[in-house]
């Protein structure tokens, strides 16, 4: 790493553990004891950590300031909350918007539609690559070269999955999910519950992310497959409209999305 993803690491070790001082900043980083402390000072001047009495460091208050600016202004947020929020509507369920993250799922935003079930994944929770149907859509337009170094890695996993037991495997069922723009799992990760997701594209072709509704059922009937589906289809390709064709003026997107009619 250079200099400056070695700073940049120094988040990440303080996020993953908190609450650690320099001394257990010192073991976990590897840096020689005067680079830590530049790195440190520099840092904490961002607002990106911060040292309290006692406590060692922990992240900063410049990290919640960000997090509040992304809900306010991401493009990505202001152009599916309308569009969750209409989804839940006609389906009472818990909508989730995800963007990957490195070798991981991130829920971005959440919109929840009913009281008869809660979902632990809350905006900033990180979900498995493999499995879910929010992270498996996800998956499908992922660079082959990043599936191919995931399956090197754990091809047990992707058994463990059911995406497939080789390689060629793997990317048969992720041609597949990419025609089709729709996956449906059942108690992946969450017993009991069943997600279906949609990918919000750019103009390219790219995923952006994805739009999933989870239901609080096992399972769902053929039609209600196939009517939900469409409907979570819909709103993603709604999502990916406004992103690509968005009104003039910098906060169009917010607020001038659409209702829809579902």
């Amino acid at each position: 790493m250079n200099s400056l993803e070695k700073m940049l690491s120094l988040i990440d070790i303080v996020e993953a553990a908190g609450g650690l001082d320099a001394d257990a900043l010192l073991a976990r980083s590897g840096l020689p004891r005067s680079t830590l402390y530049r790195y440190l000072k520099v840092l904490a001047e961002a607002g990106l950590i911060t040292s309290l009495p006692e406590l060692g460091y922990t992240l900063g208050p410049r990290v919640a300031e960000l997090d509040h600016a992304m809900r306010l202004r991401d493009p990505l947020i202001t152009a599916s909350r309308p569009v969750m929020q209409d989804l839940v509507r006609a389906v009472p369920g818990i909508a989730l918007l995800c963007r990957r993250y490195q070798d991981k799922v991130l829920c971005v935003h959440q919109e929840a539609g009913t009281d008869a079930f809660h979902s632990h994944y809350e905006r900033g929770y990180a979900r498995p690559l493999l499995k879910g149907a929010a992270s498996r859509i996800i998956l499908a337009y992922t660079p082959t070269r990043t599936v191919t170094r995931l399956y090197a890695e754990q091809p047990e996993a992707f058994v463990d999955a059911g995406l497939g037991h080789t390689l060629a495997d793997v990317k048969t069922l992720l041609a597949r999910l990419r025609r089709t723009r729709c996956t449906i799992s059942s108690g992946q990760v969450t017993p009991g519950v069943t997600g279906v997701a949609a990918p919000i594209l750019d103009g390219a072709g790219n995923c952006l992310g994805s739009l999933s509704l989870t239901l609080a059922r096992p399972h769902l009937s053929d039609d209600e497959r196939l009517t939900i589906g469409e409907r979570v289809m819909f709103c993603a390709s709604a999502v990916s409209q406004a992103l690509r064709f968005p009104p003039p003026g910098p906060d169009a997107i917010g607020s001038s999305t659409p209702v829809l009619k579902l």
